[in-house]
């Protein structure tokens, strides 16, 4: 993507699971966003196409998904550690992002 996104006016988001803000800025950056934490959400420099690699889940069902979808839409191959925390909300979360990859979708 390009452009600048800027998430602001949700500092909940640092009292979840997991402090959402720091983990996301974190895990993406490790897939090559430019990305940057503020007290009450994030700035999210578009670069174009997110490489892929290792990421955590921080055992957050949340960022257990959106890691997943990322890893997706992203260049290379794409791992989350503790990705089981999906199934909190999701249970066939990981059946049907597979089925989306190889083109189809959840019947």
């Amino acid at each position: 993507a390009s452009g600048t996104t800027v998430i602001r006016d949700a500092a909940e988001l640092r009292v979840k699971e997991s402090d959402r803000i720091d983990t996301t800025v974190t895990e993406l950056t490790r897939l090559g966003a430019r990305i940057e934490a503020r007290e009450d959400g994030m700035v999210i420099h578009g670069t174009g196409r997110l490489s892929g690699g290792p990421c955590q889940s921080h055992s957050d069902h949340r960022l257990a998904m959106a890691l997943g979808v990322a890893g997706l839409l992203a260049d290379g191959e794409t791992s989350v550690a503790d990705s089981d925390a999906a199934t909190v909300s999701y249970p066939e979360f990981w059946d049907h992002l597979s089925l989306l990859a190889q083109g189809g979708g959840p019947e």
